[in-house]
């Protein structure tokens, strides 16, 4: 069975939306930690915000300058949206018809690696509302923004147990939850 893994960029006031604040902090530590996350995925699934995001920017990105570009091209892209009618022309991506909760189920008993869900806030709180998250990877940044939308929506209680942390040179912290046991 496939495992749905929510992956977020977070400040430390729990914001998930534009991380420009992330770059000023990238390190080689960070990059394997993601590297990770792509040995392990053969798909990802996205919500309409972060896809029409990617799809703008990634099929424009070098190789030689973006070594994670020919993955993000290639890969198998699951879109959920229910305002898109067809997704956008970016290589390999399938729009999810229909009940999404349904839809994500039958991802998952589907053969193959992980999913990993990348952004996609509102998409990952649909998610972890249905219990089909089986991990969250966080990285979280040393920076307040102050506002923006959160991973986790007020009156959402979750219980996850911590499976792994990291602290990176550069003040970045990875956390990786799984779900605790009901």
């Amino acid at each position: 069975m496939r495992k749905i893994i929510v992956t977020e960029f977070m400040s430390l006031d729990g914001v998930v939306e534009d991380p420009a604040w992330t770059f000023p902090y990238w390190n080689d530590e960070i990059a394997a930690f993601k590297d990770e996350e792509k040995k392990a995925s053969d798909a990802l699934l996205l919500g309409r915000i972060t896809y029409e995001g990617f799809a703008a920017a990634w099929p424009k990105m070098s190789p030689k300058k973006e070594p994670l570009a020919p993955y993000m091209n290639s890969v198998r892209k699951y879109v959920a949206s229910t305002t898109l009618k067809e997704p956008l022309a970016w290589n390999n991506s399938v729009l999810l018809k229909g009940n999404l909760v349904e839809a994500v189920h039958t991802l998952k008993q589907q053969d193959g690696r992980d999913i990993a869900v990348h952004g996609s806030a509102t998409l990952a709180q649909t998610l972890m509302q249905h219990d089909l998250v089986d991990s969250l990877r966080l990285l979280v940044y040393p920076v307040v923004v102050g506002k923006g939308q959160r991973l986790f929506k007020e009156g959402n209680a979750a219980t996850w147990k911590l499976v792994q942390s990291q602290a990176f040179s550069s003040g970045v912290v990875s956390l990786v939850y799984e779900p605790a046991p009901k």
